[in-house]
């Protein structure tokens, strides 16, 4: 299939609702896991401090449902762009519920709050400008 000019209108494909086959070969993000134990040693009271810190962000007797935290660590970790925690969350979601579809609105929701950053520091950016117009 040839790709369209920025003229043409993309060919509308039915979305899949079936689930893509699972990768089965170890990731280095996978591979950098696997030193968690390494470096909370190295680091005990830090290490211990963030492990409480991220299962009482991971917790299942809050308000929200643990489905839906974990939509948010997605979008998080897709605007931060960490391929750990987008592996470990994604797997996270699907195991408590999330579509596809979901994961889909939820990572053009992250992406609409990162273009709104642009959008926000350049507001600020336009302001500095326009300051530094009057003052000469």
């Amino acid at each position: 299939m040839t790709q369209p000019t920025p003229t043409q209108a993309a060919p509308t494909q039915a979305a899949p609702t079936q689930a893509a086959p699972t990768q089965t070969t170890p990731t280095d993000s996978t591979r950098d896991l696997d030193l968690t134990p390494r470096l909370l040693a190295l680091a005990s009271p830090e290490g211990r401090a963030f492990l409480a810190f991220n299962g009482a962000a991971e917790r299942t007797d809050g308000v929200l449902p643990r489905k839906y935290r974990e939509l948010i660590a997605l979008g998080v970790a897709l605007t931060t762009q960490c391929m750990t925690c987008i592996e470990v969350h994604t797997r996270h979601a699907r195991a408590h519920g999330v579509t596809a579809e979901e994961l889909a609105e939820a990572a053009f929701v992250a992406a609409a709050v990162r273009a709104g950053g642009s959008l926000a520091h350049a507001l600020a950016a336009l302001r500095r400008f326009d300051a530094a117009v009057l003052e000469g």
